[in-house]
């Protein structure tokens, strides 16, 4: 394959990543509201008393807008804030690298949100159908 040809798939292949990382942020936020999928934080975010639940909250909202693709940017703003403050919280006291602290998700989830917030949604997007019915 080309350059030219892997350069083309670029905005299908922003639509792919938006898509997968959206679902599985998604995942943490149901796991701690829905206690789905089942596992050892399975409704640990029911009681709003401890910044997790926040941030749990956060995973849902956010989750599902940037599966959907829709308000993109803000809110892949507001989750890449997040798993800044829990990288920095929850992670970093406890050891000076992500790998030992458990912090890699965090600090990757960041930063892709972070690409989002530049990049925007990529193909499969409300926001991109929208733009294109405003146009």
């Amino acid at each position: 394959m080309t350059n030219d040809k892997l350069s083309a798939s670029a905005p299908l292949m922003l639509g792919v990543l938006r898509i997968m990382t959206g679902l599985l942020f998604l995942a943490h936020g149901t796991q701690k509201f829905l206690s789905f999928p089942g596992g050892e934080r399975a409704g640990s975010g029911l009681a709003l008393d401890n910044p997790g639940a926040y941030a749990g909250i956060i995973e849902l909202v956010t989750g599902l807008l940037i599966t959907l693709g829709l308000f993109t940017r803000p809110a892949a703003f507001i989750a890449s804030g997040t798993m800044a403050a829990a990288y920095f919280m929850a992670h970093a006291p406890q050891n000076f690298f992500p790998v030992n602290n458990g912090g890699d998700a965090a600090v990757l989830y960041c930063f892709v949100f972070l690409y989002l917030v530049f990049a925007g949604p990529g193909r499969f997007s409300i926001d991109g159908s929208r733009r294109t019915v405003a146009r």
